[in-house]
């Protein structure tokens, strides 16, 4: 004998949840915008939003929305697994940096060349790492922006954002790849 509400195979006909709870409507995709970029996830050609899936694997091109894109989705992953305001904010700023930098400065904007993006959520920490196809650079080469001359330049600030703002933050591959991560800290500002 099942029990109330039940088939008789151990699934629930209307609660669908465990323990009677009502069991969440399956994801209705959203479809992309007909001009957004061609971009993957998890190495599939992305025709409706973005899917999730552990680890969150991106390739884009070297065009700025596709990178808002790819923002927005791990933001919201990050939001969800219940990061606290100051992380997100931290992991917002650096990753915009981030992905700025492979698009302009790493590809230079070359519509050939790719941004391939992998992000591992947590609610302990968020590790992403971002690669480019361009020809890199030597971290020590990059002038320090707090030094007096460069105050007033209006570039240069981004790795410095990126490394303050993360919780450890690696350079690799010649200059192509950074590995970013981010522990959930206790807030250090009061949430509204």
């Amino acid at each position: 004998m099942g029990l109330a509400g039940s088939d008789g195979r151990g699934r629930g006909s209307g609660t669908g949840g465990r323990k009677g709870r009502p069991s969440r409507p399956p994801a209705t995709p959203k479809v992309a915008p007909k001009n957004s970029p061609k971009a993957t996830v998890n190495g599939k050609r992305a025709t409706t939003a973005i899917v999730v899936d552990k680890p969150l694997k991106f390739t884009i091109p070297s065009k700025f929305e596709a990178g808002r894109e790819v923002q927005k989705r791990i933001l919201d992953d990050v939001t969800r697994v219940g990061f606290n305001s100051h992380s997100q904010f931290a992991i917002k700023l650096a990753l915009e940096e981030a992905l700025i930098n492979a698009i302009k400065h790493g590809n230079r904007l070359d519509p050939k060349k790719k941004v391939h993006i992998e992000a591992i959520v947590s609610p302990k920490q968020l590790e992403i790492t971002i690669e480019d196809e361009g020809p890199g650079f030597h971290r020590g080469d990059v002038p320090d922006p707090t030094l007096e001359e460069n105050l007033e330049k209006c570039s240069g600030r981004g790795i410095l954002l990126i490394e303050a703002y993360m919780s450890s933050v690696q350079w690799s591959n010649g200059g192509r790849r950074v590995k970013m991560v981010k522990k959930n800290e206790d807030d250090v500002l009061p949430r509204k």
